[in-house]
């Protein structure tokens, strides 16, 4: 998602692009997932129900690659995670890498979760 100043933590990216204030630029993307559990695939990913959910499978780390058909610049990375709802399915890290390809992928930044809400 691109933005064009700060928004609040928490903020609906939906709301704020009917207000303007963003543009969500996802569906402008191509996603992959590392792993997933059947019926918790890419698709519950994205879907904007937060009851609705990816459940990724088998040994970590566990990815999700959003590649871009041409250049685009994002400012603003939005990820709902909850520990009360998840608990052990809730990451501890998130990294955040880009590139031209998976050859030359570069961390740009890198969060880590403790408990998270929101």
């Amino acid at each position: 998602m691109s933005t064009p100043n700060k928004t609040s933590p928490g903020a609906d990216p939906k709301q704020l692009e009917r207000t303007g204030t963003v543009r969500v630029t996802g569906s402008l993307a191509v996603w992959f997932l590392s792993s997933c559990k059947l019926g918790f695939r890419v698709d519950q990913l994205r879907v904007g129900n937060l009851k609705i959910y990816w459940q990724s499978g088998g040994s970590q780390p566990h990815l999700v690659n959003i590649q871009f058909r041409r250049k685009t610049t994002v400012k603003t990375l939005c990820i709902y995670a909850s520990y009360k709802s998840d608990e052990s399915y809730t990451p501890s890290k998130i990294l955040a890498s880009v590139g031209n390809n998976f050859q030359n992928l570069q961390e740009i930044w890198q969060l880590e979760l403790v408990e998270p809400s929101g």
